[in-house]
């Protein structure tokens, strides 16, 4: 593994709006943090029964199936835009409105399981990339959402964006049931 992230950060590397994710990163190996948090992950949503798939903490909030399928977009999102940053690509990739996202897929007809199952392929496939990106890699750069990122920090957002609604989940659909 590189020790290119061996480092967090720079505020530089990313808008401003992320730093409420990387902020709950303290971890220096985002790579080793994002491999222990998949196992945390998947404890946590292989306990969920699937009688609570369709559970909403408020009527306008999304059900515990769509958290979870907007965990799963994000990362592939931000993962690719990683790859596209690590591999020179020189094209300013567009944002992601996670609203229309979530409208235009159909999580709450997955089972939990499955859901649970793609989450757990995607980090998977997301760890083996990140595991054999080259010290440089860490450090390039490009506009997303028409702000510039590094992908090291897109590596933070993945793992703080999933400690976020980790927490939710948590704290307002699974602390009364």
């Amino acid at each position: 593994m590189s020790t290119a992230t061996a480092r967090r950060p720079e505020p530089t590397e990313h808008a401003s709006y992320y730093e409420r994710y990387i902020s709950l990163v303290p971890e220096t190996d985002v790579a080793a943090a994002s491999a222990q948090q998949l196992e945390e992950t998947l404890t946590l949503l292989r306990s969920i029964p699937e009688s609570l798939g369709w559970h909403r903490y408020s009527p306008e909030k999304w059900t515990i199936k769509q958290v979870i399928g907007h965990m799963l977009d994000t990362e592939r999102v931000m993962c690719y835009r990683a790859l596209t940053f690590a591999r020179n690509g020189q094209v300013a990739l567009p944002g992601f409105d996670q609203d229309e996202f979530n409208a235009a897929a159909n999580f709450d007809e997955y089972d939990l399981k499955t859901l649970v199952d793609e989450y757990e392929a995607t980090r998977r496939a997301n760890l083996s990339f990140l595991k054999h990106l080259s010290p440089e890699a860490w450090s390039r750069s490009g506009t997303a959402s028409e702000n510039p990122v590094t992908v090291r920090a897109l590596a933070y957002i993945m793992v703080g964006h999933e400690r976020y609604h980790l927490e939710i989940l948590r704290n307002r659909y699974l602390a009364n049931q």
